[in-house]
């Protein structure tokens, strides 16, 4: 069996849809980039990335980064700090892909998500997982905010990783449930 390949995950705030499918940027939340570090710590994730064009929310998540990482939180919770130590922040997902292939020497391959069906073009998670067992690129699974991930972003990639789907109709987790479900189920012991 190989060693399984970096993998990074980014949220992205731009570009994202909203509830009427208007290209917008969402705003940045504490808990997101808190609980989904989290999860990528314990699931082994090389790097997260937190996406936003807009500068005054970059600064936002400094700060968010910097109290768990060197203020009060840094000594409050040490394990907290050793999660927030992956996050990396950026202004667009060409920047994502750049810093990945300066790190690698390689340019990620895009897995995006979607709690929306892909009309047979989604891979499921055992596929990816083993896609990921024999490959040795980097991969790059794109989370998106507000309703989801644009057409175009969704384009780019070269997986689309299957929806979530609970035992009902109703499908709509927030994205730090949905990273914790993907990387447990991608990740997690079996």
């Amino acid at each position: 069996m190989t060693e399984q390949p970096p993998v990074y995950v980014a949220l992205l705030h731009h570009p994202v849809y909203d509830k009427n499918r208007k290209v917008v940027t969402t705003s940045i939340t504490n808990i997101d980039v808190h609980d989904i570090a989290r999860s990528c710590r314990t699931f082994g994730i090389e790097g997260f990335y937190v996406v936003t064009p807009v500068d005054a929310l970059r600064s936002m998540a400094r700060r968010i980064v910097g109290h768990w990482r060197y203020g009060h939180g840094a000594t409050y919770n040490p394990n907290r700090t050793d999660a927030l130590d992956l996050v990396r922040l950026e202004r667009t997902l060409e920047g994502v892909e750049i810093d990945i292939e300066v790190e690698t020497g390689k340019t990620p391959v895009l897995v995006a998500t979607s709690a929306r069906p892909q009309d047979g073009t989604g891979i499921g998670y055992e596929g990816l997982r083993e896609g990921l067992r024999e490959s040795s690129e980097p991969h790059l699974l794109l989370l998106g905010t507000g309703w989801g991930l644009t057409d175009e972003v969704v384009a780019r990639a070269s997986w689309i990783l299957d929806p979530i789907h609970g035992p009902g109709e109703y499908n709509h987790l927030s994205v730090r449930a949905a990273a914790a479900v993907i990387l447990d189920r991608l990740f997690g012991k079996r």
